[in-house]
């Protein structure tokens, strides 16, 4: 059996944004479960749109989704003497021909198309014509497209489709200033790369029996075709920006893990079962192109955050403490012992649904100086309860162990002396140790703080409050 050899085909015109990725993961994923090859190509040919730095978006963003390619990338800018040698194929076998009709002309004809409610095709006047361009003249170069018959696309998602030639075009392959179009290209790339199989959005469906045609006339045979629902938003309207769709980098800037990314990707159009939650691994495992349905997906960015929050829940802590340390940077707080880290994202990683939440919860644990909110301060540090804390460090300070049940012992003693409730004491300490009044169970932030801190900042938050220099925040 031949090697399958599937490829990602960005254009550097903006990031990459949902839609694509999911492109390049459904080729990369239909790779890997067939034991193939990933290509990457860059489509660049549009100069006037194409920039270097959404080159280096698009390369960063597939990084970081760990989407790795086996070839390229291979940029279509380099390309050029091989397209024109295509198009000599294509001339020499009588597949293509000049035409001269200025863009005004075809402007015309286009309309006077429209007004008589046909569809605005090429007329076709330059193709009977074997005349070749003088000096000075600009032509466009044209595929002398089969005007009679179907063309069939044996669809792997939507089955067979076909096509009447009648109501094809006769595409322009190379435009007045020389440069190649998109369906000679991504003809001569594919055909030249050896791709055997294209998985892209259903918007490229009524490319398909012209690129199909373009084979032919080359005496190849077509790649084979599956073309994915588009993505919409709960509104079933196109996706865009104002259903919360972005870019990849916006979701790596928002939190997101890059799994987390991949897995609800996969989602849109492919399912496995009922189930939800996948592993990279299982993915390039499960992934069966007959299971990517026909119905346009749904982006829905509430489940995209859970889906986050289900990978953050079973993330490794060692790998979750260093995505969550730039974060954390951002925040202004200098991160070095990881393994501490590691302590605190694995009691947090439960209650946040993204890396920027998760640093938010996390922060307290690794500031140097406190900030503390006005009015939980006003509430509950009053000087009776500064008291109690005074105690319970003092209590902590003699445990010769430091384990939950150990902690919590020495809290049970100070509740036992003054007849309290924990809440008593707990929210109290809480706000001194953490500044507010939200976070996990006190015995575990205190267990994960370590001795050290924790008695640190219980006296330091006596100490500043009585002397009018705790650092408050309104």
């Amino acid at each position: 059996m031949a090697e399958i050899r599937t490829r990602f085909a960005p254009s550097p015109t903006g990031h990459l944004h949902i839609g694509g990725a999911r492109t390049a993961l459904f080729n990369y994923l239909y790779a890997r479960r067939k034991g193939g090859r990933f290509l990457l190509r860059i489509e660049d040919t549009d100069r006037r749109r194409s920039e270097q730095r959404y080159v280096d978006a698009i390369l960063e963003s597939m990084e970081w989704l760990c989407l790795y390619y086996d070839e390229g990338p291979f940029f279509q800018s380099r390309r050029g003497d091989y397209y024109r040698e295509i198009v000599e194929k294509l001339f020499a076998a009588g597949h293509c021909y000049y035409c001269f009709c200025s863009p005004e002309e075809l402007d015309a004809k286009r309309e006077a198309a429209q007004k008589q409610g046909r569809k605005a095709l090429y007329d076709r006047s330059c193709r009977a014509s074997a005349r070749k361009p003088q000096a000075g003249e600009s032509p466009v170069v044209r595929f002398r497209s089969p005007v009679e018959g179907l063309t069939a696309v044996d669809d792997l998602v939507r089955g067979r489709v076909v096509f009447d030639n009648k109501e094809l075009d006769d595409l322009i392959l190379l435009r007045s200033d020389g440069t190649p179009t998109f369906h000679l290209v991504v003809v001569a790339d594919d055909l030249d790369m050896g791709i055997t199989h294209i998985l892209r959005g259903e918007d490229h469906l009524s490319n398909t029996p012209k690129q199909i045609q373009i084979y032919r006339a080359l005496d190849a045979v077509p790649p084979r075709y599956g073309h994915m629902p588009l993505i919409v938003g709960a509104d079933r309207a196109r996706l865009s920006k104002r259903h919360g769709a972005t870019s990849v980098q916006a979701y790596r800037e928002q939190g997101f893990l890059p799994e987390a990314v991949l897995n609800y990707l996969a989602r849109l159009g492919w399912s496995h079962g009922d189930q939800e939650i996948f592993s990279r691994e299982q993915l390039c495992e499960l992934f069966d192109i007959s299971e990517v349905g026909k119905a346009a997906a749904a982006f829905d960015m509430e489940k995209f955050a859970w889906v986050n929050f289900q990978h953050l829940k079973q993330s490794d802590p060692k790998d979750l403490a260093r995505q969550v340390t730039p974060f954390l940077e951002q925040r202004g707080c200098s991160v070095c012992d990881q393994q501490y880290l590691s302590a605190v994202v694995a009691l947090l990683r439960e209650r946040a649904h993204t890396l920027v939440e998760l640093a938010e919860a996390a922060e307290f644990f690794v500031v140097e100086e406190l900030e503390y909110d006005a009015k939980a301060v006003a509430k509950f540090l009053e000087e009776e309860s500064l008291e109690k804390i005074r105690e319970l460090a003092a209590a902590l300070e003699g445990l010769d162990r430091w384990s939950h049940d150990d902690i919590e012992a020495a809290f049970h003693r100070i509740l036992d002396k003054h007849g309290l409730k924990l809440g008593k004491l707990a929210q109290p300490v809480r706000v001194a140790l953490s500044g507010g009044t939200v976070s996990p169970g006190i015995f575990e932030v205190c267990e994960v703080l370590g001795r050290a801190r924790t008695i640190s900042r219980l006296r330091q938050c006596c100490e500043q409050l009585e002397s009018g220099t705790l650092k408050l925040r309104s």
